[in-house]
């Protein structure tokens, strides 16, 4: 029995038989429930196809599935209570942390996911009470400050969902969505005094939570006809009319604009071919995903069968999905290495290498690096035949890349190139920069050189989407960032998910501070995979150009479980399958394996080396600490040195930042070395055990 068959099989009593239909009908139909139920998770909820656990927004994407057929959700009470205490960033297990913004739309699906399920959402209605006036946003992040559209809308939506009084709501928020409308009837998250475009989520959103204020709607016909006009000629609609940047149709938009339509009493002016841009969207495996071709996805199932339903349309469901596509197979000869951007670019070069050796680090990102250090590093690698390649990966603070209409936003400017090449100029400066020019004159520059932008982060959904959309259909990013400190951008911003068929996923160290030691815990827990026949920039730039990349994580954020994020069809399982030629843990999860301490040897050429003598020689040891930005925790201890087989006593060097401890090392000057090899050693014990471990190194004095 094929595997389609089988799934029909398996739902008939999850759905029921219902009345007598054709075969096929009744094909499509439990094919459809077959898929969602393939997302079930052993956590109660709902998780996207390549994540072992559930997450809220495809939970509620699964319960608004089964709303619209017209079923119950099978384990309604396990659902309800995943629902209430899965927040994403405050919620059990949580993996993602606020950037600028307060996301609002995570308790939206909470409380809708609950009414959808039956439940009481009451206990959400102190939280929503609290939003009563317009949100800040630091300047830092979006150049004038302004908030989202789409989170200030909720504290209207989630007051109508739970049948809260409008009347505790400052003016100033009415105000806020009115002067955010355009005189074409849209809405965009920028003053409408701008002169752009609207966006068409942005004026679902608005147009909603205006709807609740004032019910009628006098301009409706001027909005109704500016969404008609986000059609395209495939049928499917666009953010918004003949757009230069991101002209794109999907899931996500047409839902908006079919539903908003819908609002006003309206339907597209070319409903049919709508309706079949919608059902083009259907996959073998019975799910829908966001453009033709693209995998099922079960956000975009959600948003298709929302705007057939809304269509009278959803008996379309009903016929038998299109064949099964074959995967293309993975190349022979492929490996798997080790990418790590944005490391530090700044301090001891010869830790950098031992850190590269010790974790098996095949190319390193220096971030905005100290001159000299790349050269500096790559020498040593050399010298010491460490099989790293050090590259430039950099962020360019300062920049500001505006959309008409939705702002202008910083963190989304940061080249990766190889070494030693010029690669263009950072547009870093207090003036904003449009995408086009962007594109043109930075990243333009960049693929040139070979190199490769790489997306940060960015909270406003309706800007990620036009940029990211823009990039995939025309070249721009060219990987999405995803673990990045104690965070999983892709769980905080989950509409990342809908590029990971058409843009790699990364892992960002954002390296910040003066050493990679202090580092060595960031670049232990999560990294970049990428496959190829050889770990060279080549071999990176060919896999980003097939999707053989993944972002993997292990450690104490995802509770010391391997969680991989991206990939091609394939590649997660090649991965998975190769995994002990880049696991860093032991047969314990939570048994990381590091470096306790380093020890190295200085001379008073070693001009990026902290502690070097201005003569003779001198032996620095770090000994592991937990903490980033400032030395916490100690991990590890000296129990003894040692130089020629004789114990010397160091001296401790700690240097702090005002109150924070930033850097410590045991110090030993050797003024005047006798000529010839020398032999150093640490033993270093893990505190509170008794396990010990010894770091010899050997060099050489003139």
């Amino acid at each position: 029995m094929n595997c389609a068959l089988a799934a029909v099989f398996a739902c008939r009593l999850l759905l029921g038989a219902g009345a007598p239909a054709p075969a096929a009908e009744a094909e499509g139909r439990l094919l459809l429930a077959g898929y969602l139920e393939s997302l079930a998770r052993p956590d109660g909820g709902y998780g996207w196809a390549d994540q072992p656990d559930s997450h809220l927004t495809p939970t509620f994407a699964v319960i608004g599935c089964y709303r619209l057929l017209g079923k119950d959700a099978p384990g309604k009470a396990e659902l309800a209570r995943y629902v209430r205490t899965h927040h994403p960033i405050t919620g059990a297990g949580a993996e993602a942390g606020i950037h600028a913004a307060e996301l609002r739309s995570f308790v939206y699906e909470q409380i809708q996911s609950l009414l959808w399920l039956g439940e009481d959402a009451r206990s959400f209605a102190s939280q929503v009470r609290a939003w009563t006036r317009v949100s800040s946003y630091a300047k830092s992040y979006e150049r004038s400050g302004f908030p989202i559209l789409r989170q200030e809308a909720m504290a209207f939506i989630c007051r109508g969902l739970l049948g809260l009084p409008l009347a505790d709501l400052s003016p100033d928020l009415t105000a806020y969505l009115d002067s955010r409308r355009r005189p074409d009837g849209s809405y965009n998250n920028t003053p409408a005094a701008d002169g752009t475009e609207g966006n068409v989520l942005n004026t679902f959103w608005a147009q909603w939570a205006l709807m609740l204020v004032r019910p009628g709607d006098p301009r409706a016909p001027e909005t109704a006809e500016w969404l008609r006009s986000c059609q395209r000629p495939s049928g499917g609609f666009s953010h918004a009319p003949d757009p230069a940047i991101g002209a794109s149709e999907d899931a996500v938009y047409t839902w908006a604009a079919v539903l908003a339509l819908k609002r006003l009493g309206r339907k597209p002016l070319r409903r049919d071919a709508c309706v079949r841009y919608l059902l083009s969207l259907r996959n073998a495996g019975s799910g829908f995903g966001f453009r033709p071709g693209l995998p099922s996805d079960p956000v975009a199932t959600y948003h298709a069968l929302a705007a057939l339903d809304a269509l009278n349309a959803l008996d379309g469901i009903d016929a038998a999905p299109p064949p099964t596509r074959e995967a293309a197979a993975l190349p022979e000869g492929l490996k798997t290495y080790t990418i790590q951007l944005q490391a530090q670019g700044c301090g001891s070069p010869a830790e950098a290498v031992e850190l590269a050796r010790a974790l098996r680090i095949h190319l390193w990102g220096a971030k905005n690096s100290t001159p000299g250090w790349i050269a500096g590093a790559q020498a040593l690698a050399r010298e010491r035949a460490v099989p790293v390649t050090f590259f430039v990966s950099d962020e360019e603070y300062g920049t500001f890349v505006s959309l008409p209409g939705l702002g202008a936003y910083s963190h989304v400017a940061d080249p990766c190139a190889p070494a030693g090449i010029d690669f263009g100029r950072s547009m870093a400066g207090p003036r904003d920069v449009p995408w086009p020019r962007y594109r043109e004159h930075r990243i333009g520059p960049l693929l040139a050189a070979r190199g490769v932008m790489v997306w940060q982060i960015c909270d406003n959904e309706e800007f990620s989407r036009v940029l990211l959309g823009d990039s995939a259909a025309r070249g721009g990013y060219g990987a999405i960032s995803t673990f990045h400190h104690p965070q999983n951008f892709a769980y905080m911003l989950p509409f990342l998910f809908r590029y990971r068929d058409e843009l790699p996923f990364v892992a960002l160290q954002d390296a910040h501070g003066p050493e990679a030691w202090w580092w060595a815990d960031e670049l232990t827990g999560y990294r970049t995979l990428f496959l190829a026949r050889e770990p060279s920039w080549d071999g990176w730039l060919d896999a980003l150009k097939h999707n053989r990349v993944v972002a993997v994580r292990h450690d104490r954020v995802t509770g010391f479980r391997t969680r991989l994020l991206g990939g091609a069809a394939g590649v997660q399982a090649f991965v998975a399958r190769h995994e002990a030629e880049w696991r860093w843990w032991n047969e314990r999860p939570e048994a990381l394996r590091r470096p306790w301490a380093s020890l190295v040897a200085l001379t008073p050429g070693d001009a990026l080396e902290e502690g070097r003598p201005e003569r003779g020689a001198a032996l620095r040891l770090r000994c592991w600490c937990s903490g980033r930005m400032k030395r916490e925790k100690p991990v590890a201890e000296l129990v003894r040195l040692t130089l020629d087989g004789a114990e010397v006593r160091p001296r401790l060097v700690e240097k702090r930042d005002r109150s924070a401890l930033i850097d410590c090392y045991h110090h030993v000057l050797l003024p005047e070395p006798a000529a010839g090899r020398h032999t150093a050693a640490a033993l270093v014990r893990l505190i509170g055990t008794e396990n010990t471990h010894e770091y010899r190194i050997e060099f050489d004095c003139p």
